[in-house]
């Protein structure tokens, strides 16, 4: 549909949010570092706040679960090199 704006995510619910930490607790980050928005966009992003927070956001466009099989790579690209 041209012009359309279509989207297979509208928001992002609680179980979206259980996945996107489970990820992140298998990552050791803690969740109190973590911030999620409500709202997906696109393109989803993960990137580091100035507040030193990991700010994900779901992309609206991706099925959630092939989405957030790419997670771990794209926190890991986030994260400062110990």
């Amino acid at each position: 549909m041209k012009g359309a704006n279509v989207s297979l995510l509208d928001t992002v619910s609680f179980q979206h949010i259980t996945r996107i930490l489970e990820v992140t607790d298998e990552l050791d980050i803690s969740r109190e570092a973590v911030e999620i928005p409500l709202a997906p966009a696109s393109p989803g992003v993960v990137r580091r706040l100035s507040n030193g927070k990991l700010e994900i956001v779901v992309d609206a466009d991706l099925p959630f679960d092939d989405w957030v099989q790419t997670l771990p790579e794209k926190i890991q690209a986030e994260m400062p090199d110990d």
